[in-house]
Formats: structure tokens, C-alpha cells, sequence
């Protein structure tokens, strides 16, 4: 490098100016004390300043990053343990200095809080001329979570239609790619030929590739010379010729104390429901696809079960009611919608149980 070009450094700069500022030579001192002060440390101030600004919101969002991550964790994690994931998270997300965890509080119902913050003693540059050599940059966050969806009870109540389906409840873990069969209820029709027409329905809990069968209904159908006399829970029809149908189903639970299929979804990020009809149009009907959720129907009672907008996704956390029994049905295909939820074919029951959730989808920031 020719002896002419010469690097500067803050550090350099800070050097030259108190050396500058100590010089006593010559008359002009007195004014060029007065003047290169304000000005030096002015311009000290504003790039370190600038500095601090930029590392603090950089901090802020590796720290609120961190937060979130350690709230996946189960709830046995110690605090230690999650005070190590923080400050892992933390550096990983491009945080300085140390984050610190203050605060890690799940009740009894499963809702949840955290806090944390995280301190860095950023180094100056032209603030050294006036002797400061770094500046504390803190900052601090929290989050809360909400009880949700950790298990659920599927129990199916009635299923008619000559064609004969499947529907399967499909669940992806956290960290998984592939979602994978939690559930089935299989339909086939019996052939009696009676108007709305019944079968026999099987509900099973599937564990990997072991499957259990867990609620079996068996509807019988007869015909009949008038409605007179009949079994509780019996279904009637009459065709168009006037001819009576009367069909009544027996449900079997196994174990004989069974509620139906109870589904733990606690480690699940992501649910659907799909239901497979091989005669139907379209032959795939799913709650994620907008295309075909339309033929899903959600509500809060057996008659009052609302048809899902067309063009909408469903998440079934959100679809199964906490504490409390919710209804559903689907339309296999057989009628066009939008319809009255009368036309559905596959109705059954589901019951929530919420908790505390590792789903980082029901963590919300509060500072």
C-alpha cells in the first residue's frame, strides 16, 4: 500500500482527537477546543446511537422468536432445561448478549405464560472519546397461551346412503412432514332398498399400523303396514308409492363402557378430516381443501349444524368444542350444495378436551 493511503478507524479517530485536544500549541486552541467538542460528540452520539437502535430491534426479535420456541416444549421441561432452549433460540435468531428467562407459569387449566429478557453492553466507538466504552441494550417479552385441543371423542350417531364411504381423521406431529390415519368410520350400505337407505358403521382408533375397533352401529331396515307401536330411536320413511320402511340401529361399544373413538392430539400440529366416497362426485372430500369443505357441516345441536362457506378451509382444533359436545355431518355427494343440513348422510358427535398445547399457533405475544 503506498505510504500515502492511510486507514482510519473510529477507534483512530477517537485517539487522534484526544491527542488534539491535549495539544497546547498555538493561539487558535481556545476556539478549536470550543468548536470540535460539541461536534465530536455529536457525531458520537448519533452513529453509536444509531448502532444501539439497530442492535436493540434486532435483539427484540430474536428474543421474541426464542420465547415462542421454548413454548413447544411439554410442560414437564424444567425451567433450566428451557432456559438453555432460550438461549440457544436466542443466538440462533441472531440475538447478542445473554436472554434470560424470568418468568414460566402453566394453571391448572392449561393456560400458560412466559417472560424473558435479554441484555447486551454494546461496545461504542466515537462514544469512547468521552470515555464511554459500551451502553447496556435490554429487552423483554412475553407471551401467553391459551388452553386448546388435546384430545377428542368421535361417536358416530347415524349414517345412511347406497354408497358406501370412509372417513379418516389425519394428524401430522410436530417436527413431521406426513400426515398419518389417527381414526376411521366405514360405511356399508345394506341394500334394502329402502328410500334413504342404511348399513352398518364401524368407527376404529388406528395406533401406527395397529387398528381397534371401538363403536360398531348396525342398522336393520323392514317394511311395515303403518307406524304404530314403534322400537324408541326408530327411523321412519315412506317412498313414493306409499310403501313404509321402519329401521332402527344398535350401537356396540367396545369396551361395552366405550364412549367411541377417543383420539389423543396432543402432539399433533396440524389435523384434517377426509372422507373417501369411490362412487361419489368428486370421490375426495376434504376439511382443508376449499374446494370440497363445503360439504362439511359444523354446529352446536343435531337440527342446527350450519353448512362451511364455500371456498373456506376448517381447522378442526378450533372445530371441536372444549368441555362440551359438537356436532357434525358431511354430504357425500349425492346432492348438490349449498343444502339443508337435513340432506347430509354422515352425522356424528365430537367432544373436546383442552389443555395446555404445544402448538405455536396458540401463542400470542403480550409484550
Amino acid at each position: 500500500m503506498p505510504s500515502s493511503v492511510r486507514k482510519f478507524s473510529p477507534a483512530g479517530v477517537a485517539g487522534a482527537a484526544r491527542r488534539f485536544l491535549a495539544n497546547r500549541d498555538g493561539s487558535i486552541m481556545p476556539m478549536m477546543v470550543l468548536l470540535t467538542i460539541p461536534l465530536v460528540t455529536a457525531v458520537g452520539f448519533s452513529v453509536d446511537y444509531t448502532s444501539a437502535v439497530t442492535t436493540r430491534s434486532d435483539m427484540q426479535n430474536a428474543l421474541d422468536a426464542a420465547i415462542i420456541s421454548i413454548t413447544t416444549l411439554p410442560t414437564t421441561t424444567s425451567k433450566g432445561d428451557r432456559q438453555t432452549a432460550l438461549q440457544q433460540a436466542y443466538v440462533a435468531n441472531s440475538g447478542q448478549g445473554t436472554a434470560t428467562l424470568t418468568n414460566v407459569n402453566v394453571a391448572a387449566d392449561g393456560s400458560a405464560t412466559f417472560a424473558a429478557t435479554a441484555s447486551y453492553p454494546m461496545p461504542t466507538n466515537f462514544m469512547q472519546i468521552a470515555r464511554i466504552n459500551s451502553v447496556q441494550v435490554g429487552v423483554a417479552a412475553a407471551v401467553r397461551k391459551t388452553p386448546a385441543l388435546v384430545q377428542s371423542t368421535f361417536k358416530v350417531t347415524k349414517v345412511s346412503g347406497y354408497w358406501n364411504k370412509t372417513m379418516t381423521l389425519y394428524g401430522t406431529k410436530f417436527g413431521d412432514t406426513v400426515a398419518k390415519p389417527l381414526m376411521t368410520i366405514s360405511y356399508t350400505y345394506n341394500g334394502f332398498g329402502d328410500p334413504k337407505g342404511y348399513g352398518t358403521t364401524t368407527v376404529s382408533t388406528i395406533n401406527g399400523s395397529t387398528s381397534t375397533v371401538v363403536q360398531q352401529q348396525d342398522c336393520a331396515t323392514k317394511t311395515v303396514k303403518n307406524f304404530t307401536s314403534l322400537p324408541t330411536g326408530a327411523i321412519t320413511q315412506t317412498d313414493s308409492n306409499g310403501k313404509r320402511y321402519v329401521t332402527t340401529c344398535t350401537d356396540t361399544f367396545y369396551p361395552a363402557n366405550g364412549t367411541g373413538a377417543v383420539i389423543d392430539v396432543s402432539q399433533m400440529d396440524k389435523l384434517y378430516l377426509e372422507m373417501k366416497v369411490p362412487s361419489g362426485n368428486p370421490t375426495t372430500l376434504r376439511s382443508d381443501d376449499p374446494a370440497t369443505s363445503n360439504r362439511l357441516y359444523i354446529g352446536a345441536s343435531a337440527t342446527s349444524m350450519p353448512e362451511v362457506a364455500t371456498g373456506q378451509t376448517v381447522n378442526i382444533f378450533t372445530a371441536v368444542p372444549c368441555g362440551q359436545t359438537g356436532y357434525q355431518a358431511w354430504e357425500d355427494g349425492g346432492n348438490a350444495v349449498p343444502a339443508d343440513v337435513s340432506n347430509a348422510d354422515f352425522f356424528y358427535t365430537t367432544t373436546g378436551k383442552c389443555d395446555f398445547n404445544q402448538r405455536p399457533s396458540e401463542t400470542v405475544l403480550t409484550q
